[in-house]
């Protein structure tokens, strides 16, 4: 397919002064989140009120959250289960009186603690290396309110409640909240951290409980559904429309994990807390984690994976696997669209070892090999995401280069 001319810059979506923590987006941090004011804006241009919108990265649910207050029904697919889990609470209707009464019970555990000299005695979960990440304190503080969350019966009150407790364990962990990768905080600073754990849990659930009750005035009645399946491995939702989807909206990964954003890391002690199953794996089987006897053929981003096989093999080998794995995704999922429907998929082109690599390039070209013609591709300049402005494309200390800095927005139509 040729690729068309219709690529441009445009600052209006660039969303400078945006609340980007509007409704429940305001649940969870996560790193790299697309701002949802794009997810917005792409439903009302190519959004079909009751049609059907799949996002087959997911991640924490942004574009499932504007899908559902557009009146599009939405299915989710990604490989992380902290992530299902938030994007489940984000999206799903829950009664703020039973909230409120879980909430009340919850709070009374809390207060009752204060009247003890020591904190009550709770199960500690398999957490890798506790005492290395949490202090004797902060594990009795986490045990105790996990254990008074695993009593909630209410699914969606006890999903709701565990993304809070998700938030509390990280920001009272030693691990720096400014780094994705698990890095533990310097010597000097942990002798006095001393998080107050009931309060930090406190203050989430009051501020996620007025973004769920925001987001449940716009909610439209339609279903979403939050799926495991990996379709970078063939993998198909559980729930697919009879008459195909009508509409894609997901931003992928940019690059494997292990030298992007290490999403597994960025999880990891919040799920083992939670008591998540696979979550150690989540770099490992995510998009490039694995190395692949096949090669690209006939790609746009051949060239660029030439260059930087010409300075550093392994490192190509890896930029390959991501893209193999990236077009098996998009192999898997083209089929499940309807006819007359829309793809938007929202890239970086990294640089890796100096070379830029053209993703939005790339999408285009594996799309058309299944019938989808290039309508354009918006160019953003990227002000409010939570990503690396520079990496080390030669792993030397001090050597850095810039990552990206613009997004590409690419659409194509069946």
């Amino acid at each position: 397919m040729t690729i068309t001319n219709r690529k441009y810059k445009d600052e209006t979506w660039d969303f400078v002064k945006a609340d980007t923590k509007e409704y429940t987006h305001c649940l969870h941090n996560y790193p790299a989140m697309m701002i949802p004011q794009i997810a917005r804006e792409l439903l009302n241009r190519y959004g079909t009120p009751n049609g059907w919108l799949l996002d087959p990265y997911c991640g924490t649910g942004t574009s499932l959250v504007e899908a559902s207050m557009f009146g599009m029904n939405g299915v989710g697919c990604d490989i992380n289960p902290l992530v299902r889990l938030i994007a489940t609470a984000k999206t799903t209707p829950i009664s703020l009186q039973v909230l409120e009464r879980h909430s009340q019970d919850l709070m009374d555990a809390i207060f009752q603690v204060g009247f003890f000299e020591d904190v009550p005695s709770a199960p500690i979960p398999d957490v890798l290396n506790l005492e290395y990440w949490f202090s004797e304190d902060v594990t009795s503080h986490l045990s105790f309110l996990r254990d008074r969350i695993n009593a909630v019966q209410d699914e969606s009150v006890r999903n709701f409640f565990w993304v809070a407790f998700s938030e509390t364990v990280r920001e009272c962990s030693y691990t720096r909240n400014g780094e994705f990768k698990l890095y533990r905080m310097p010597a000097q600073k942990l002798a006095t951290f001393q998080p107050d754990v009931f309060g930090v849990f406190q203050d989430k659930l009051t501020r996620n409980r007025a973004g769920l009750e925001v987001y449940l005035r716009k909610r439209k009645d339609v279903e979403i559904f939050v799926s495991s399946r990996n379709t970078a491995n063939r993998g198909l939702p559980e729930t697919q429309p009879p008459n195909g989807f009508d509409l894609i909206i997901t931003s992928p990964p940019y690059g494997d994990s292990q030298t992007t954003v290490a999403y597994g890391q960025f999880s990891r002690l919040s799920a083992d807390w939670i008591g998540l199953e696979d979550s150690r794996k989540v770099d490992r089987i995510s998009m490039g984690g694995s190395q692949k006897k096949s090669r690209l053929s006939d790609s746009p981003v051949d060239l660029a994976i030439g260059e930087i096989r010409t300075v550093d093999k392994k490192r190509a080998s890896q930029v390959e696997a991501f893209y193999i794995d990236l077009e098996r995704s998009i192999s898997s999922v083209a089929p499940l669209l309807a006819k007359g429907s829309t793809i938007c998929y929202v890239v970086g082109n990294r640089r890796v070892k100096g070379v830029a690599l053209p993703t939005d390039a790339f999408i285009i070209s594996a799309f058309g090999k299944h019938g989808f013609s290039h309508t354009e591709t918006i160019v953003r300049n990227i002000p409010n995401k939570r990503m690396p402005k520079k990496n080390s494309p030669s792993n030397v200390a001090g050597e850095t280069d810039l990552t990206m800095h613009e997004e590409n927005i690419v659409v194509c139509q069946r």
